[in-house]
Parts: structure tokens; C-alpha cells; sequence
């Protein structure tokens, strides 16, 4: 079973990632700090001393590549970066960096969140190097206007406090939501100021379990109307919320209920065909 780490990590999921060296890559995961060396990407060391199955290890991928293997695009992206996966992701940080995602950039979202922990999160030292933790709910919900300005949140200060009082008053439980099927837990999602249907899939999809999730955000509709433009339809100039969900009952119906894996590959494949930065 085949691992790329720079393939997986460099593929949006992920932003409190940094590389050092040629081959380890460090990354904030909530509570701990996760070393990953490119030469034995299975043996994933944390500084909690917690095991963690963060390439999805469990998944059968074997059998996911051969139900994605629909069509000849996807094919194509999965010849190409092979050993691409999904990264199960601390549910809180990952609810987190997608509402900060909201109209910006991978450049732009890692250094609003890496201000956010080294403002808000405990820092520790993990392989004589220094890193700062994920703040916890509380911490997020009980900061002022003031200070989540000020790590360059702009309009989106109020979505992250009002999402992390979510969390803190129960109204949010991801243990909940993992169990829950996928229609259930994006309908309690998108209840959460600030969380909108591409913000919604991209946690279900990296942190709650939901591998049928599928982010539309503009590269991925990109995407699909250039290798798929008799599959998919587009018509006008914004996809509101039930032409959102028509797509998203096409995608699954093509793609199968690995929809998920699909969306990635073709995130990675549309936004190195531009050359797009990653981390």
C-alpha cells in the first residue's frame, strides 16, 4: 500500500504542516504535533505518544482506487500521484481552518492559523523544536473581537468565535456528527455561522468520516467543467445551494460513495496542470 506524504499533504487538507529537510514533515494535529518521515510514512511519531491513523491507513485502498477508476480522467490522476491520500484530521482544527478558508488561499489561510495557535495554543517542544498547539474550543470561544482581529481573520473573527461556542455549549459534537450519515451531519454543520456547503463537505470529508463529501469549491468546478462537460451541468453564473446539491447527487451517483478520493485527485491534478502553490 502505497503513501506519498508530499503528495497528501500538499494537497489542501492541510496547513499547520512544514517540512524540514528533505524528507520529515512536522504538522499541528489539535493537541499534538505529528512527525511524518518520507522514508517510513507508516510510523507516524507524535508528541502525545498517541497512535494515529492518519493516511486512513485502515481504509481498503486498494479497493477505493479500483471503485474511484471510473473514467479515464481519474485514471490519469491517480497514475500521477500515486499514493495520494486522505488525511484523518483532528476534528476541531479541521472545522476551524475551513472557515478561515472561505474566499482566500492556501498561503493565506496557513499564516491566519498559524498566528491563531501562537496566540491562543500552548507551545511545546517536540523534537528539540518548538511548536505551538491548536487552541482548544474554550480558548477560542471566550477571545475577544480584538484579538482574533489581530491575527488577520478580518470578517471572519465572528464565524470562528461563534463556532467554537458551538463546540463549548454542545451544539456541535463531533463524535456525534462522525456517527451520524452524511446528510444529518451537514445540516447540523451548515446551522453554524460562517458554514456554507464547500466549507461544510471539507470537514466532513477530512475529519468526520464521510468519504461521499464533496468540496465544490471554484478549482474543483473548474475541474469538472473542463474534463467533464457533457457529465455535469453548469448553467448560470452561481451554484446556489440546490443546484449545489444536484451536483453533488451527480458527483456520487458517477463516482461512487468514494466520491471523496475523486475530489482529491482531481483538486491536485487541476491545481498543478496551473502550477498553484501548496505549503
Amino acid at each position: 500500500m502505497q503513501i506519498n506524504v508530499d503528495h497528501s499533504i500538499n494537497s489542501g487538507q492541510v496547513f499547520l504542516w512544514e517540512k524540514f529537510g528533505t524528507k520529515k514533515w512536522y504538522g499541528v494535529n489539535g493537541a499534538d504535533i505529528l512527525l511524518v518521515d518520507e522514508s517510513n510514512p507508516k510510523k507516524v511519531q507524535s508528541y502525545q505518544k498517541s497512535s494515529c491513523d492518519l493516511f486512513r491507513e485502515k481504509d481498503d485502498f486498494d479497493k477505493i482506487i479500483k471503485t474511484i477508476s471510473k473514467d479515464k480522467i481519474i485514471k490519469k490522476a491517480i497514475k500521477e500521484f500515486p499514493g495520494l491520500r486522505l488525511l484523518r484530521q483532528d476534528p476541531f482544527q479541521c472545522y476551524i481552518s475551513f472557515i478561515v478558508s472561505a474566499n482566500s488561499n492556501i498561503q493565506n489561510i496557513r499564516h491566519t492559523l498559524q498566528r491563531l495557535a501562537k496566540k491562543f495554543g500552548d507551545k511545546v517542544t517536540f523534537d528539540k523544536k518548538e511548536f505551538y498547539l491548536f487552541p482548544e474550543p474554550k480558548r477560542l470561544a471566550s477571545a475577544t473581537k480584538a484579538e482574533l482581529l489581530s491575527c488577520g481573520l478580518g470578517y471572519r473573527a465572528p464565524f470562528v468565535k461563534d463556532a467554537a461556542i458551538q463546540v463549548v455549549d454542545g451544539w456541535i459534537d463531533f463524535d456525534h456528527l462522525k456517527k451520524a450519515d452524511y446528510h444529518a451531519a451537514k445540516e447540523s454543520l451548515i446551522q453554524v455561522y460562517g458554514i456554507g456547503n464547500k466549507v461544510a463537505d471539507c470537514i466532513l470529508l477530512f475529519s468526520l468520516e464521510k468519504l461521499e463529501a464533496f468540496p465544490l469549491d471554484r478549482w474543483i468546478i473548474r475541474s469538472l467543467q473542463q474534463y467533464y462537460p457533457q457529465r455535469f451541468s453548469f448553467e448560470g453564473k452561481t451554484i446556489t445551494d440546490k443546484k449545489y446539491r444536484l451536483l453533488h447527487e451527480q458527483i456520487v451517483q458517477h463516482f461512487g460513495p468514494y466520491a471523496g478520493y475523486c475530489q482529491q485527485f482531481l483538486f491536485k491534478m487541476i491545481r498543478e496542470a496551473n502550477q498553484k502553490n501548496w505549503l
